[in-house]
């Protein structure tokens, strides 16, 4: 008993032949496609994270910036979305002066009628920088640039850049500014991990 390959002539095998060929082209175009686009994580397993950053206090702004070039160097893709008062973050002339307010920290070792006094959030802010220096913590300005160079995306909102009336030059180098809610969402959506600092 014949098979239907037995069967088959050589021009009915070839067509055979060409049009599997044709159906396996059109798939690996179909995947190349997806490859192509699928975000960084479905590409290449790598995990990504968006922060926003909305407080710029001396204190809050560690949490951000430690996390962000933590994740950069077991090279996840992480964005840091600095909005309203975490803008001061990445502001040159304002990130040299961030602030530690005593008043509302239930941290503090004084109570708020104390902290509340002149000069409180000076002497808090002073012993935090002392204990920064003296635990050879890396500052701010060194957290940032090395979150930069580590590739993390640090971003401005527009919004708030407008609110504050802060011009683009007013920014560390690198910085991408302009950015807004709607990009914020749309990268938190896509990310492996959203935090909100």
């Amino acid at each position: 008993m014949s098979t239907d390959a037995e069967a088959a002539t050589p021009d009915e095998s070839r067509t055979e032949a060409a049009e599997r060929i044709a159906a396996l082209e059109t798939r690996i175009e179909e995947l190349e496609d997806a490859v192509a686009n699928a975000t960084a994580a479905e590409r290449d397993d790598e995990k990504s994270m968006v922060i926003i950053a909305t407080q710029g206090t001396l204190d809050m702004a560690y949490p951000p910036l430690i996390l962000a070039s933590t994740a950069a160097a077991f090279d996840w893709d992480v964005t840091v979305f600095h909005t309203f008062w975490g803008l001061d973050i990445l502001h040159e002339e304002r990130a040299a002066d961030l602030k530690l307010s005593a008043v509302g920290n239930p941290n503090m070792p004084v109570p708020n009628a104390i902290a509340a006094l002149p000069g409180m959030d000076r002497l808090a802010t002073t012993m935090m920088e002392r204990r920064i220096a003296d635990n050879d913590v890396a500052t701010i300005g060194e957290l940032l640039e090395t979150s930069l160079e580590m590739g993390v995306d640090l971003q401005a909102c527009q919004m708030t850049m407008d609110l504050m009336d802060y011009d683009d030059d007013a920014f560390y180098d690198g910085v991408t500014v302009g950015v807004g809610a709607a990009t914020a969402l749309s990268q938190m959506a896509d990310a492996d991990l959203q935090l909100l600092v």
